[in-house]
């Protein structure tokens, strides 16, 4: 009966498993089979800047993510207080709505003539800034839950003993709490980084240049069809499936290195 089972759950996931497979390996075996295009795109310029400015706008995201999400993902996994809920909605609500949508409130608010962009002597609109705030808005909840979720899994008692012992709050979370959520947190980053180089709602309305690969791509296929665009598209997977897998095994290193000892 166990084999049965196991095999019922083994059909079932090999379901999602193709799903999510066979359009990448089918772009990426179709462009292989044109790879003068392929070619050409490797040595194009433009190519190359849209790539290493959306990991660069990434990584910029990210880490304010990691500077201003942390202490809040602490806050929500220690702290009751009333509106705690409402907080919590509030930080998964880019998750929920369109993105394109999310572009238009940004614009609202750092256009311009918006309520932030009207002030500030930072230019948001067809700049990098821009870019960063449409990224960090859409990749941030990823990063604080993952924080949250490894604050919360850390014994409090843990943190008491280290307030008896006389060591004061920013010690006790800078000694024991940040290290022991640490591998969630490196996780949350993961995520919210490679949320970060994938989107292109929110981005393309407030800043369609300069632009990003995701852009690029899509620029590529309304004025050149797909031949245009799938070349760009496949060295944007296989250069993400090479960092993501290298993040992987090292975040994964570490926490083997961790168990054993």
């Amino acid at each position: 009966m166990k084999l049965y089972f196991s095999i019922f759950l083994a059909l079932l996931s090999s379901v999602i498993v193709v799903f999510i497979m066979l359009p990448i390996a089918a772009t990426i075996g179709l462009q292989f089979q044109d790879s003068e295009a392929f070619a050409s795109a490797l040595s194009d310029e433009a190519v190359w800047k849209s790539i290493l400015l959306t990991y660069y706008a990434a990584l910029l995201s990210t880490l304010i993510a990691v500077v201003f999400g942390t202490p809040l993902a602490y806050i929500l996994a220690r702290y009751s207080f009333p509106g705690r809920s409402f907080v919590e909605g509030i930080v998964d609500v880019p998750v929920v709505i369109p993105h394109t949508v999310a572009g238009i409130a940004l614009l609202v608010v750092f256009g311009s003539n918006g309520l932030i962009g009207k002030f500030s002597p930072v230019k948001f609109v067809d700049a990098l800034p821009g870019i960063v705030v449409a990224m960090l808005f859409v990749s941030v909840p990823l990063y604080i839950n993952a924080a949250k979720e490894g604050f919360a899994s850390i014994d409090v008692r843990l943190e008491h003993v280290a307030r008896t012992l006389g060591s004061s709050p920013p010690r006790v979370f800078f000694t024991i709490s940040l290290p022991l959520a640490i591998r969630h947190m490196a996780a949350g980053s993961i995520m919210a980084w490679a949320r970060a180089i994938s989107e292109f709602g929110a981005v393309v309305v407030i800043a369609y240049y300069p632009m990003i690969a995701p852009t690029l791509i899509y620029e590529r296929y309304l004025s050149s069809g797909l031949s245009a665009a799938r070349p760009v598209a496949v060295i944007l997977i296989l250069l993400s499936l090479l960092v993501f897998v290298v993040l992987r095994v090292l975040v994964r290193g570490g926490n083997v290195s961790e168990s054993e000892s």
